[in-house]
């Protein structure tokens, strides 16, 4: 399996661990090659959330799934008032909770 990432700029500027400041990084990741079964839901990423994320909130991360049997557009993000369970292909999210 292969792993790609694509950079790209950032809608605003970040700051990071020791003060660093970024304008652009990753944006999109793909992987390509085939996962054997033993690992249909193994696939990980590591990412940095900042601190200007809301707790409370959910942060969606939008997939296209393309595999032998076809296209699946893991995209749709819930509305306001509605959830996950309203949608056919939703996208995968991840409540923030409160810093401890």
């Amino acid at each position: 399996m292969v792993s790609i990432c694509q950079p790209g700029k950032y809608d605003k500027t970040y700051t990071m661990f020791h003060s660093v400041t970024v304008t652009e990084g990753v944006k999109e990741v793909t992987w390509t090659g085939r996962l054997p079964d033993d690992n249909y839901d193994e696939l990980v990423l590591s990412a940095y959330l900042t601190d200007d994320l809301v707790p409370g909130k959910t942060l969606y991360f939008p997939v296209v799934q393309e595999c032998e049997s076809g296209v699946h557009r893991w995209i749709e993000i819930p509305q306001e008032g509605k959830s996950a369970a309203d949608y056919k292909e939703p996208a995968p999210g991840v409540k923030l909770l409160p810093r401890r």
